[in-house]
């Protein structure tokens, strides 16, 4: 059963129920419609989430409703997110001929900004808030997504139906995380920025530290004023002290011989600690002992997660030991090990690079078939034929793993053709990478138009070995984020299972083990104690569970390593 939901205005919300699937007779699904007042939803989602069956439930947007359902203590097992799903649908290869993504563009094209999501849970209702979307008819849009997927091939509708779900259950578990938050320690934090930056200061002044290092700067380079963040004065500053530099990026910097280099080196990152997780930082994302950060599930073209303020996918390893379980409560982290690499060998069907894998080290199982001599060089070979790099360390070592495993290099470099030929790409459940554009194609057409000199040539030849690049990595990290996907959603069943068997059918999201953090290959549960060892078996389980789901029986193993820590500083 599914039930789709509406907000009609402040007061009601229009209630659909729906068949999971046509008669007998080949007719519509049986469809019953009421309408129930705002203050009784929560009432109705808790009765029928209770049932053996619970139904499916089809939303607008996860962001606008689950946090006030979260906020009373209302858990849902399922959901569909009509605006994820539209967007999947509406750019798959699977779907491209569908009404969906024929259609012009409308209302559920438009973009949601995640602060809506954020001021909803900030006063814990939604239907206090004008939302967007009101002209959004949502059956409307279930019935046109259905139809697309129904019009995919046998396999397309397979793959889709995955992906639509694992989407959807990503959508509950990133509100879930910013709802329970990542335990945080404050004054750990402050105790941390003390000893590497110096005493806390005003917004705008240097910390001690920092400045200390300025002056070790500003030394070697004969200057009495210098402001590093500004990188066009930086760049002049290095130049005018005989330093060849045409950048200030780390990796540039990192290969130029100068005793200024060691010191600005250090200063950048003391200044990035100071910028991005300083004290201004815990003050605006800390609060009541919880880091909570708003998660953006698909935010990159690659179905990658992003996060829309907080920077909780690129939480530093300087500011971890602030991460601190509550007492009597453990961190279980569990890291995919090389999963983009297994991911690849399990698309490819690559059975040497399968048995190259078996264990939990890939790139030393590499090294033992002896496709490569060392465990950095597999890693660098891998690393630049997923991404593209066919100079230096990685392009000398790329025909020794062409020898070695050649269905993986073959399918990475048939997504690369296709992308430098202007087509798109999917990942390995429907996700689909988009067209270049226009001034891509512009610059192609200039090349090939008759009397074409060598510069536009040359631009349109790199211009298609980049999009190459892209297209040669979506397939592996779309498909690297669909596991991601599939194992996080396998992972917060089995927990809410654990939470049902050991604390109650009604226990709430926070009173049992529960996921908090999650960075692409990597996720975090906090837990009772008592909990830790079936909460490792569940990861684990899980894990296996979304390479079947996936992949079925191919020979590939997905390995996750894990740690029960206290302080997320431990993990690695």
């Amino acid at each position: 059963m599914h039930i789709v939901l509406q907000q009609l205005d402040g007061a009601r919300v229009r209630v659909v129920h729906l068949e999971d699937r046509p008669t007998s007779s080949g007719e519509p699904p049986p469809v019953s419609e009421t309408t129930i007042p705002r203050a009784d939803l929560a009432a109705f989602v808790r009765r029928l989430e209770a049932e053996p069956n619970p139904p499916r439930w089809v939303w607008d947007d996860t962001t606008l409703w689950y946090p006030a359902l979260l906020a009373v203590g209302v858990r849902v097992a399922r959901c569909v997110d009509l605006r994820l799903s539209h967007n999947l649908l509406r750019n798959a290869a699977f779907t491209a001929d569908s009404a969906l993504a024929t259609a012009p563009a409308g209302p559920w094209d438009e973009v949601l900004d995640p602060r809506v999501a954020q001021r909803a849970e900030a006063v814990g209702t939604l239907f206090d808030l004008d939302l967007p979307g009101g002209e959004r008819d949502p059956v409307a849009e279930f019935t046109l997504q259905r139809d697309a997927v129904d019009g995919a091939t046998p396999q397309g509708r397979s793959q889709l139906g995955l992906l639509l779900a694992a989407e959807s259950a990503g959508a509950l578990i990133a509100t879930e995380m910013t709802f329970a938050g990542l335990p945080w320690d404050a004054e750990a934090h402050d105790r941390i920025l003390a000893d590497a930056l110096g005493p806390k200061v005003p917004p705008g002044v240097r910390p001690a530290k920092l400045a200390a290092v300025l002056e070790e700067v500003k030394a070697a380079l004969g200057v009495q004023e210098l402001s590093p963040e500004s990188p066009g004065e930086l760049l002049k500053a290095l130049q005018r002290a005989g330093i060849n530099a045409t950048s200030t990026r780390q990796w540039e910097l990192q290969e130029i011989e100068h005793p200024v280099i060691e010191p600005l080196l250090r200063y950048k990152k003391l200044s990035r600690l100071l910028t991005a997780n300083g004290w201004t930082w815990v003050e605006t994302w800390v609060k009541n002992g919880r880091f909570r950060p708003t998660y953006v599930p698909g935010g990159v073209v690659t179905g990658r997660w992003a996060s829309d303020g907080g920077g909780a996918l690129q939480l530093p390893h300087q500011v971890r030991g602030a991460v601190l379980a509550d007492e009597g409560w453990r961190f279980v982290v569990a890291d995919a090990a090389q999963l983009e690499p297994r991911i690849l060998t399990a698309m490819s069907g690559d059975r040497a690079m399968a048995d190259a894998g078996r264990g939990v080290d890939l790139y030393q199982g590499m090294v033992d078939v002896g496709a490569v001599d060392t465990r950095p060089h597999a890693k660098i070979a891998m690393l630049g034929a997923m991404y593209g790099a066919t100079t230096g360390e990685s392009g000398r070592l790329l025909p020794r793993l062409t020898r070695a495993f050649p269905r993986a290099i073959e399918f990475v470099e048939t997504a690369a053709r296709a992308g430098e030929r202007g087509e798109r790409v999917s990942t390995r459940l429907g996700r689909t990478s988009p067209l270049p554009g226009e001034t891509w194609r512009e610059i192609q057409s200039a090349a090939s138009m008759e009397g074409a000199n060598a510069a536009a040539t040359q631009r349109a030849r790199m211009e298609a070995r980049s999009w190459g690049r892209f297209t040669r990595n979506f397939v592996v990290q779309g498909t690297a984020a669909e596991w991601a996907l599939c194992w996080m959603a396998g992972l917060r069943t089995r927990l809410q299972a654990l939470a049902a068997e050991t604390v109650g059918p009604a226990a709430a999201l926070t009173e049992s083990a529960h996921l908090v953090f999650f960075l692409h290959d990597e996720i975090v549960v906090h837990c009772p104690e008592h909990q830790t060892e079936r909460v490792v078996a569940l990861v684990r389980e899980a894990a296996a569970e979304a390479g079947r789901l996936i992949f079925g029986t191919a020979p590939v193993e997905f390995p996750v390593t894990t740690a029960v820590v206290t302080s997320y500083a431990d993990a690695k």
